[in-house]
């Protein structure tokens, strides 16, 4: 008997568009770095998320990486980011020398507290430990609350870093994703609604800014005919094979917001009846759905690697939700800054219930059909 076909969390969705551009930098011979391509495609986010200027990268972390070097942090400075995220959102933070201050959720969005971002600010004007910057994360593709977290930020005067990382095409209040800080960050790996293979980019309406990150990027080579270096770079910008990548990918990036939009509602309708709620949605904004994310109930008598490993067993990938960042081993000496009086932390009680399902846009019914069974049978062996 053949082993089932395995479904994974979020494989990426080629529409047929991205190997005209690919084709087109083969013919062209613009297989090296940089090239029309990639110039096409910082015009075409920017365009998408309404903002200036754009610059295409290897990675989203390097782009954190590059703003972070941009506002000036250095070795024994401090920069607040969100804990219950991926740790490419502050490893960046540790290239500079630098300490982060983690900042826990709030459950309406799963993303940064507001009130536990005040209490950080007041600890940091006691101490004399004010940030250098503020890292923001878009959760899942679910919008933070930027009408607070920048108020607050600005009454501080510290820049805004957005790391949009999993929320391109997601908005809030009508405003794109990646538009709000004072520098927002996408990334098109692998596994994101939208991918360059490998990839990212940085988006701002900040001319010097981009200048600046683009001259760090390409090995901070001066514009003489030898090379001349006054300063020290990176290796950091996409190719141009990559970039043809993301344009075709981009045409139909709303396209693919609709399917996984559908995904969920349709895991919605049919495990209603379990114990178990979804990631909740915001009225002010509306998220890119990029992954189905259930919670357990907290009387429930499976864990969360009981469903997992059951799923497994069915070859469907799943993973946890992410293990919050102040609760990870090389960071545990760090501050971190809880939403709930009691000093519980929201993001580690999303770890411990949370689950992540297949949204994969190219679904099938019949794949998606074998997730929502599994999920039945595995809840039905126990009393629900």
């Amino acid at each position: 008997m053949n082993k089932m076909q395995r479904i994974y969390l979020s494989p990426p969705h080629m529409s047929g568009n991205e190997i005209k551009f690919v084709q087109e930098a083969f013919d062209s011979n613009w297989i090296a770095p940089l090239g029309p391509n990639v110039d096409g495609f910082e015009k075409e986010i920017c365009q998408y998320v309404q903002v200036n200027h754009g610059l295409a990268l290897s990675s989203g972390t390097s782009g954190i990486h590059l703003a972070l070097r941009y506002f000036g942090v250095g070795p024994g400075d401090y920069v607040f980011c969100s804990s219950l995220t991926f740790s490419g959102s502050c490893n960046p933070i540790k290239y500079q020398f630098a300490n982060p201050v983690f900042i826990d959720s709030e459950p309406d969005t799963w993303n940064m507290s507001p009130k536990a971002l005040v209490e950080a600010f007041e600890w940091a004007k006691k101490t004399c430990n004010m940030p250098k910057a503020v890292i923001i994360v878009d959760l899942y593709g679910q919008s933070a609350d930027y009408d607070s977290l920048l108020q607050i930020c600005n009454h501080y005067g510290v820049p805004v870093i957005e790391d949009a990382a999993e929320a391109i095409g997601s908005t809030f209040k009508g405003k794109k994703c990646g538009s709000f800080g004072n520098v927002g960050i996408f990334s098109f790996n692998g596994n994101k609604i939208m991918t360059t293979s490998g990839g990212g980019m940085v988006v701002t309406n900040d001319e010097d800014m981009i200048n600046k990150m683009r001259f760090w990027s390409t090995q901070a080579r001066e514009a003489t005919r030898h090379y001349e270096h006054r300063d020290f770079g990176y290796n950091y910008r996409m190719s141009n094979i990559c970039a043809g990548i993301g344009l075709g990918q981009l045409m139909v990036l709303d396209d693919h917001i609709l399917l996984r939009k559908a995904i969920r509602q349709r895991y919605i309708e049919e495990l209603k009846d379990l114990p178990v709620k979804f990631m909740p949605i915001s009225d002010a904004g509306k998220p890119n759905y990029w992954l189905t994310v259930i919670t357990l109930d907290e009387d429930s008598s499976l864990s969360t690697e009981e469903i997992i490993d059951a799923l497994e067993a069915s070859n469907i990938e799943s993973r946890p939700v992410w293990k919050p960042m102040h609760l990870q081993p090389i960071f545990k000496e760090c501050p971190f800054f809880p939403h709930l009086d009691n000093k519980k932390s929201v993001g580690e009680e999303l770890f411990k219930r949370g689950i992540c399902l297949p949204t994969g846009s190219a679904m099938t019914n019949n794949e998606l059909e074998r997730v929502i069974d599994s999920l039945k049978k595995i809840f039905n062996r126990v009393k629900i």
